[in-house]
């Protein structure tokens, strides 16, 4: 089997979302919104762009017996996601998030997992072909020690794991020690570094605690300003176009789905990082979370 595989492992929910004029003060009441509902999901939204941008993608999530389940896994389906380790909860109810619009594009979410919360180490050890990914990628709303122990697995077989560490949470020393690659955003960065990063200075100073950690390369998205890459022999600030922000719903997932596809075809780190910033910049200009997740010939080069 060919390795340039990318093998997501992480969330799949629906998001109910609703636009309106502002985000509502604690007990207050905003009337005149667009309600809409979208698939999403971390894991599901980056195995969406990796696949829609021309990835070979697996996806391992855990859904309910529900009917947010079974859209979850047609829409996969749909954009040619290998849904074999999908596996369904019946205990739990599928994933779902609650999300508010304001009409800058900016957003509050509440998540309830259901049965992203119940994705188990033993559920990984039913999914085969882990071993024939060449990069696996993960964020942080599945439980952490699915993480640690995909992480451990990871490092034994030689194989690239890209974290995506969102919604912020700590991680071990013993995970970031030999992570292949980082993807915080600004708020990530500082919640997991210390750093306050506001500008590619400190931006180059959280980095160096990651990889003073052992993680092998650093990607800090700087939202409009762009993203900032570090490693032992490299520094680059690649900027982001100039776009009209609707709604920033899963740009974070698009960047990370655009890269992993583009590590895969071997792109170096300025073309890659470019490459996933001209995805990002595309979600953003449209509404939901994979709704809003480009095809590869809309990216031009």
């Amino acid at each position: 089997m060919s390795k340039n595989k990318i093998m997501v492992i992480g969330s799949a929910n629906t998001d109910m979302v609703v636009k309106a004029g502002k985000l509502p003060l604690p007990g207050e009441t905003v009337l005149g919104g667009n309600f809409f509902m979208n698939a999403g999901g971390k894991g599901a939204n980056q195995a969406v762009a990796a696949a829609r941008l021309g990835g070979n993608v697996t996806l391992v999530t855990k859904v309910g017996n529900d009917i947010f389940g079974k859209q979850t896994v047609e829409g996969l389906k749909k954009d040619a996601i290998n849904t074999d380790y999908v596996f369904i909860d019946e205990k739990n109810p599928s994933g779902t998030a609650l999300i508010i619009l304001n009409q800058e594009g900016e957003n509050c979410i509440v998540v309830a997992p259901g049965a992203n919360a119940n994705l188990l180490a033993l559920d990984i050890e039913k999914v085969n072909n882990v071993s024939n990914a060449e990069i696996i990628l993960m964020q942080l709303e599945i439980p952490m020690e699915t993480i640690a122990f995909v992480a451990k697995k990871a490092k034994v077989n030689n194989q690239k794991v890209i974290i995506n560490p969102a919604p912020a949470q700590s991680l071990s020393d013993e995970l970031l020690n030999g992570l292949f690659l980082i993807t915080p955003n600004e708020t990530e960065a500082t919640l997991l570094t210390g750093i306050t990063v506001i500008d590619e200075e400190t931006a180059s100073q959280a980095a160096k605690v990651f990889l003073d950690k052992g993680v092998e390369n650093v990607i800090i998205t700087l939202g409009k300003e762009g993203a900032y890459f570090e490693n032992a022999t490299l520094k680059l600030k690649i900027p982001a176009p100039v776009v009209k922000a609707l709604d920033t719903t899963a740009a974070g997932d698009t960047f990370s789905g655009a890269l992993t596809v583009a590590l895969t075809e071997k792109m170096d780190w300025a073309q890659a990082i470019s490459f996933a910033i001209k995805a990002a910049s595309i979600s953003v200009t449209r509404l939901g979370a994979q709704a809003s997740v480009p095809y590869r010939n809309e990216i031009v080069n």
